[in-house]
């Protein structure tokens, strides 16, 4: 049965990039599918209409705004990563944090744990699992 329900990542020019970004740092990530806005728009030509890819087997979807806004991404929805080892973690915590909300360290509720904001906005909670 397909994926019901998809996280909707909705950037201002920057989908593609993202994506091929995020797409770079899982093992198993790939690219489904991308559709661009033409020259008769609404959307600037060649920004994404839509586009799908997976990530450690969960799909999501993103697109450029064809209308320019004032919000963004909040960090009070987040894309939550269980690491399987300290290498992964260290290493999308490199790879992802543009920003720290919560530096790698020991919270308690688990041994490391960080919540960084990459350079898209969007915000990312890795745990050592």
């Amino acid at each position: 049965m397909p994926q019901k329900i998809h996280t909707f990542l909705m950037f201002q020019g920057q989908a593609e990039e993202a994506m091929n970004y995020y797409v770079s740092l899982f093992d198993d990530g790939e690219v489904l599918s991308v559709v661009h806005y033409g020259p008769d728009g609404p959307g600037r030509e060649g920004s994404v209409v839509h586009a799908l890819f997976r990530l450690a087997g969960q799909e999501y979807m993103c697109v450029d705004s064809s209308q320019e806004h004032d919000f963004g991404f909040t960090p009070a929805v987040s894309l939550y990563v269980s690491c399987a080892d300290e290498a992964e973690i260290d290493r999308l915590y490199q790879a992802l944090a543009d920003k720290e909300l919560m530096p790698l360290g020991d919270y308690g509720f688990s041994a490391k744990f960080g919540w960084v904001v990459d350079r898209f906005g969007v915000s990312w909670q890795l745990n050592l699992v």
